[in-house]
């Protein structure tokens, strides 16, 4: 599904040059559940940027689903997240005035399906993550962990074929970040799109079946997990994190 060879990403800072990532080779197979794990300024955000083609590398190789993603035009990295990516971020962003329907049939507007279609696409994405009795109420009507899920839905809605997902559960309490996890475990058994965490917590990350970690724009390991926690699982001490 992914295949990134060589890539780097640099930014002139004035006189400065800084490299963002430094010669990154990453592949994660179709149906793979994966987070992406390094400390602030890793290079972690970055990549996710070029993973979700919102950004390109400055150099080296990014196939996605075998389509050369590198040299692409702001137009065509737009049909490409549009036809292959759903995004969930650390903050919801719904917007407020408008139901929860709504703020999943956003994406459908800039493709040509109808009205129709739309609105049951929307409605097919929401019961997908258990609001199909929320619909219809605003983003200031529901909980928190509602809205990711509503956030969820609308990255489901295009039927992507890979799921990024920002710090998702960044900005809930443990307990409505237990259940985001798992839903994101529900669905991946379920309907099998590749998922790709971006998380700065090992025990979050721990939930997928393989940890990369990010150091100064470099790969410095790359697990696959035996056995991945399920989601309610006891979570250990810091220190015991630390030393996994």
């Amino acid at each position: 599904m992914i295949e990134i060879h060589n890539v780097t990403k640099v930014y002139q800072m004035g006189e400065t040059e800084v490299r963002a990532l430094d010669g990154v080779d990453l592949h994660i197979a179709q149906g793979e559940m994966t987070a992406i794990m390094g400390p602030s300024g890793s290079g972690k955000s970055t990549l996710l940027a070029i993973l979700g083609c919102l950004d390109v590398p400055t150099s080296g190789v990014y196939r996605l689903a075998g389509e050369n993603v590198e040299a692409m035009t702001d137009d065509q990295l737009a049909d490409i997240r549009g036809r292959k990516i759903g995004f969930v971020f650390q903050q919801f962003n719904l917007l407020q005035r408008t139901t929860a329907l709504d703020n999943v049939q956003m994406p459908l507007s800039y493709t040509a399906v109808g009205g129709r279609e739309r609105r049951q696409k929307a409605e097919e994405a929401l019961a997908k993550v258990g609001l199909q009795d929320r619909m219809h109420h605003r983003p200031n009507e529901l909980s928190g962990g509602q809205q990711q899920r509503v956030a969820i839905a609308r990255a489901l809605v295009n039927d992507p074929a890979i799921l990024l997902a920002d710090e998702p559960t960044g900005a809930l309490d443990s307990k409505t970040g237990t259940e985001i996890i798992r839903l994101f475990q529900q669905l991946h058994r379920e309907y099998g799109q590749t998922v790709i965490y971006v998380t700065h917590d090992p025990f979050i990350a721990r939930h997928t079946e393989r940890v990369v970690r990010l150091a100064d724009g470099r790969v410095i390991s790359d697990e696959r997990l035996a056995e991945p926690l399920q989601a309610g699982a006891p979570r250990p001490s810091e220190l015991a994190l630390a030393q996994q």
